[in-house]
């Protein structure tokens, strides 16, 4: 049986929310860009660059986060690393100067939903007393807060850490520890809830969080395999979660 929590730590994508995939260059910011550079890159090469930047920028975060402290890169530099560098010199320095809307163009999902049982999860924490705070990596962690706060659930949390704003990208430890400091709840009080052992759970356990939870999504699936990583207890959304909360 789990120790009672003091604060709770979540994960965005997988805990608090999920969307189905989304294809990596949607045609509205497709539009976007070739209008920002007045025609000099073909709407099928601004596609292509996209689809090819997204699967690049993706293969980083998998290398980062096998380094032993990972940090997000600047909006801007994403976008000239992995998407426009093959651009003519005025349309990588117009998208240079707009690289922070962009990002949150690219990272928004007209269909993110709230995860099932989250909502009740959260008033049961608040009304128990317990802060919560946001640990997520992101392109652009404003496109987080912005859904949070459209759903309704932003006021349950004391504090946001997102990759893009703070600097540390999880597993690296920093995130977490700086989320618990901001609740003002030792991190060895906290519980960690993340949908990805790799990520998460390996973050839970370098910050020495009280209790690591993995909330399975459709990444959970995916990920590679972590067998020296595991998890204090798994739920399968937020109704699980509630169930946990209430036995410890």
């Amino acid at each position: 049986m789990l120790r009672s929590p003091r604060a709770l730590l979540l994960d965005f994508g997988g805990v608090l929310a999920d969307a189905p995939p989304q294809p990596p260059a949607p045609p509205e910011l497709v539009r976007r860009l070739s209008q920002l550079v007045d025609g000099a890159v073909s709407e099928r090469q601004i596609a292509a660059d996209l689809t090819g930047g997204a699967r690049r920028y993706s293969a980083w975060r998998d290398d980062a986060g096998r380094t032993p402290d990972p940090v997000e890169l600047p909006h801007a530099r994403v976008w000239a690393e992995f998407v426009t560098g093959s651009w003519p010199r005025p349309a990588r320095d117009a998208v240079d100067r707009e690289a922070t809307p962009l990002s949150y163009a690219w990272t928004w999902r007209a269909d993110w939903a709230v995860r099932p049982g989250i909502p009740e999860a959260l008033r049961a924490a608040t009304g128990a007393g317990l802060p919560l705070a946001v640990v997520s990596n992101t392109l652009c962690g404003a496109a987080h807060r912005d859904f949070l706060a459209a759903a309704g659930l932003a006021g349950s949390f004391a504090a946001q850490f997102y990759s893009d704003e703070a600097g540390p990208r999880k597993p690296n430890p920093r995130l977490a520890l700086l989320a618990a400091e901001a609740v003002g709840v030792p991190i060895g009080d906290c519980w960690f809830v993340g949908d990805t052992l790799g990520r998460d759970v390996e973050c839970a356990r370098r910050a020495g969080a009280g209790a690591a939870i993995l909330m399975r999504s459709p990444r959970t699936d995916r990920e590679s395999p972590h067998p020296a990583v595991v998890p204090d207890a798994w739920v399968e959304d937020g109704h699980g979660l509630l169930a946990l909360l209430r036995q410890a």
